[in-house]
């Protein structure tokens, strides 16, 4: 899918500041793809497409969590945590991208998981880090971005996972697969 077409489709779907948030993503995605040598199609079309399902209502997102594959126990988490995993069903059935790639990148963009590849590490961070975000410590985060894409994302889990842990909220179980996951990658498989 032609990435034009791509914006075009998601506009409509997301508030004019979400939608300009999707084209930094897509912006900074482009820069680390270009970065650490993966598709820049790839990683601009999964950016754009991220936030696709963000402002469905609750009911539609819970009922496609429901009657498709994903994963049911996202129903005992927030419901911020369900756009994503809907948005990469969506793509599919809407749109026919079959790119798994493309799939896992949105699905698991808010959430990661262990064993993310480069492609979902890029949209993982390029969410976190575009420049429109402004945060305490997103700064570090953007330099290491530069130079270490498994630590860059290693320093934005553990941001979040901090982040949630203040807010007293229950905090998904990839979380903190992602988190390990890449601490050990980090630290050379050790703990």
């Amino acid at each position: 899918m032609k990435i034009e077409i791509a914006k075009d489709i998601v506009k409509p779907h997301l508030t004019t500041a979400r939608y300009e948030h999707s084209l930094r993503v897509a912006e900074t995605a482009k820069e680390l793809a270009l970065l650490y040598g993966e598709k820049v199609e790839k990683a601009e079309l999964a950016a754009v497409f991220h936030d696709y399902a963000k402002y469905r209502s609750r009911d539609e997102l819970a009922r496609w969590i429901v009657t498709s594959y994903l994963p049911k126990d996202l129903l005992d988490y927030h419901h911020e945590l369900w756009h994503g995993p809907v948005a990469a069903l969506l793509i599919e059935k809407e749109f026919g991208v079959k790119d798994i790639d493309i799939q896992n990148a949105i699905h698991y963009h808010t959430t990661g998981r262990a064993h993310m590849s480069n492609l979902e590490m890029i949209i993982f961070l390029a969410d976190y880090i575009e420049p429109g975000r402004k945060f305490t410590g997103i700064d570090k985060v953007r330099e290491m971005a530069k130079v270490d894409l498994v630590h860059a994302c290693l320093m934005a889990s553990a941001n979040t996972i901090r982040f949630l842990m203040n807010k007293n909220t229950a905090i998904y179980p990839d979380t903190f697969h992602t988190y390990n996951d890449l601490i050990r990658r980090v630290n050379g498989g050790n703990h």
